[in-house]
């Protein structure tokens, strides 16, 4: 998810959010448990990548809303579990009013799994690889929030070259946001210099 701004709101409690997060209870609570938050669990950062990746075109929130419905139909993101998804299950997914109807999409998120699962056997944990790109550690922004960086066009560049669909440099960046690889929370935002750990429930 990219906000397009970086001016802090008030929200309830009295705390100061980044202003895309007072727009919707869903997103305030996806603001305060986890975006921005460092993720090193490779599943779960492939799953917020294939997530973003259905963004494309599309608002985050529609996604976040849609995100348990996600979850059912891909087996919880379960690489192994979708990499063995077929024609049939293409055709069940695009029956699925829950999710986002995209074949393009539900197809990349198919091929996803299998790239991971190769990179696996290979011996390269996407975890370490992803963080190892970025320099190890989370990249603190303290100017404007732009659409896409360097760096991510650099990821976005090793992503595609693996295989991977929907991972052009401004998706890219929104899923380094999303998952702490970069922190742009507002300067005033009571996130900013949070040490919370991620919950990823938002429901």
């Amino acid at each position: 998810m990219s906000p397009n701004t970086d001016n802090p709101s008030s929200a309830s409690a009295g705390r100061i959010r980044c202003k895309w997060a007072a727009s919707d209870p869903l997103m305030a609570r996806y603001h305060d448990e986890e975006w921005g938050v460092p993720e090193y669990d490779s599943r779960m950062l492939w799953e917020m990548l294939m997530l973003e990746g259905f963004q494309a075109g599309l608002s985050w929130i529609t996604v976040l809303r849609k995100r348990d419905a996600f979850r059912a139909a891909f087996r919880e993101f379960d690489p192994a579990k979708v990499a063995r998804f077929t024609e049939k299950d293409v055709e069940r997914l695009l029956l699925d009013a829950g999710i986002i109807r995209s074949r393009a999409k539900i197809v990349a998120t198919i091929e996803g799994a299998r790239i991971f699962l190769d990179m696996q056997k290979s011996g390269v944990e996407f975890s370490e690889w992803v963080w190892n790109l970025a320099g190890g550690r989370p990249i603190q922004n303290s100017g404007p929030i732009p659409a896409s960086t360097p760096l991510a066009e650099t990821i976005s560049k090793e992503l595609k070259r693996r295989g991977f669909k929907f991972v052009g440099p401004v998706i890219v960046y929104a899923w380094m946001q999303a998952c702490g690889i970069v922190n742009d929370h507002s300067p005033d935002c009571f996130r900013r210099n949070a040490r919370a750990r991620r919950k990823s429930v938002v429901r």
